[in-house]
């Protein structure tokens, strides 16, 4: 297990520094953070790397000290894969953690993602007009030959516009109206847009020459906003990353 203390870069962000990983905080207050993860980073569950684990000891450490210090874990409040990068709320006691997990059963929080699709998805672009996904889907992850998943399967969500185009890729934001397991990248599958470096749901031949002649060695996946009412607030803040990855950001550019 990896106990060593994070360094905090602090220009003009504060970033956790952990085993050559930086994690930037784009916000935090008693009780609560929100963490920009990066790809491959797991939220839970690898004791000493992943996220909770290495934000709870720079805490500890005195590095954050609007979270404060004694606390005993860092808890989730939601969930993104491992290989999806971008925002997580994070929080520190229990009665903090209850309180934005009030907010997601009521579906009163919005979470927005960028995905770097295949094809030229053509739809909406302005924020006032969304085209819709409603493909049903299980509960549980399911594969590339049957995204929808055997078994029972539910009422399912997503909205999405189009932000960019190159050659042969498609730049989208999403927004999942409900919380299916990998809920976009089943539907984006299914749209026969498949997520760009999607192992589970995309082809082996474009995994294989994404890696060979792209260099490109991830899901195309970002959480990029997440909206909710903070501790003793009356309204909503909105919360974001520090814009597209950079990866996916340069194969969107150069691909033309």
């Amino acid at each position: 297990m990896n106990t060593s203390i994070p360094q905090i870069e602090s220009d003009p962000n504060t970033v956790i520094v952990s085993g050559g990983v930086r994690v930037p905080v784009v916000a935090c207050g008693p009780g609560w953070l929100v963490a920009d993860k990066p790809c491959g980073m797991s939220i839970h569950n690898d004791p000493g790397r992943d996220l909770c684990s290495v934000v709870l000891v720079a805490v500890r450490a005195g590095c954050l000290p609007a979270v404060g210090l004694d606390l005993p874990a860092i808890h989730a409040a939601h969930r993104i894969d491992r290989d999806t990068s971008g925002i997580v709320l994070l929080a520190g006691d229990p009665k903090t953690l209850a309180f934005f997990g009030e907010q997601f059963a009521a579906k009163a929080v919005h979470k927005r993602y960028l995905a770097l699709v295949h094809g030229g998805l053509t739809g909406p672009s302005e924020d006032s007009d969304w085209a819709p996904w409603n493909w049903p889907l299980t509960a549980a992850a399911a594969g590339r030959n049957d995204p929808m998943g055997k078994g029972k399967r539910m009422p399912c969500a997503t909205r999405w516009r189009t932000l960019a185009h190159s050659l042969h890729y498609s730049l989208i934001e999403c927004e999942p109206l409900t919380g299916r397991k990998h809920q976009i990248r089943r539907h984006a599958k299914l749209a026969g847009h498949p997520v760009v470096g999607d192992r589970r749901y995309g082809s082996t031949r474009s995994l294989a020459y994404l890696s060979r002649h792209c260099d490109f060695n991830r899901l195309g996946l970002h959480a990029h906003a997440l909206t909710i009412r903070l501790p003793g607030e009356a309204k909503t803040t909105t919360f974001q990353s520090g814009g597209l990855p950079e990866a996916m950001r340069q194969l969107l550019e150069t691909d033309r």
